[in-house]
């Protein structure tokens, strides 16, 4: 039985549901789908993203894999993002088109709160995005670290 909150995603064939728990990050697959808007096909963030794309973070970060392989584990990772972070906005959203058609570089920045204290997040983003076939087939990460781990260790207000 389908529930009313729950989102198809199709995936080249392969259909995934999505209750609530991605719903923490739709700020950040808003941006995004802007950012690459006629660049990829699909409906959904995950849609765009190739079955084995892989995806480098250019930073440590406790708890996150400095790379991840495929659209499934990509999937997995990002379930359990709204059990610590509630995204409620982006913005600032800067698109940098390559000589080499297939990159393209966003800037931007997502607005949130730290679920466990009330802790307002705030972060900077630049990915570095290879397409091929209309899917995301390579991402490199760059965020502001710093803020991530101020808004994660801050004391209640």
């Amino acid at each position: 039985m389908r529930r009313d909150d729950e989102v198809k995603l199709t995936t080249r064939g392969a259909s995934r549901s999505n209750d609530a728990v991605f719903r923490a990050l739709d700020p950040f697959f808003e941006i995004i789908r802007e950012g690459l808007a006629g660049l990829v096909d699909g409906e959904h963030f995950f849609d765009a993203i190739a079955e084995d794309a892989v995806f480098e973070f250019r930073y440590d970060f406790p708890g996150w894999p400095r790379t991840i392989r495929g659209r499934a584990d990509l999937m997995d990772q990002f379930a359990g993002y709204g059990n610590n972070i509630k995204l409620q906005s982006s913005g600032g959203l800067v698109v940098h088109r390559l000589q080499d058609a297939r990159v393209v570089i966003l800037e931007y920045e997502v607005h949130g709160m730290i679920v466990a204290t009330g802790v307002q997040y705030e972060n900077r983003f630049i990915s570095v995005i290879t397409i091929e076939s209309k899917q995301v087939v390579h991402w490199r990460d760059y965020m502001d670290s710093l803020a991530a781990w101020r808004a994660l260790n801050a004391t209640p207000r």
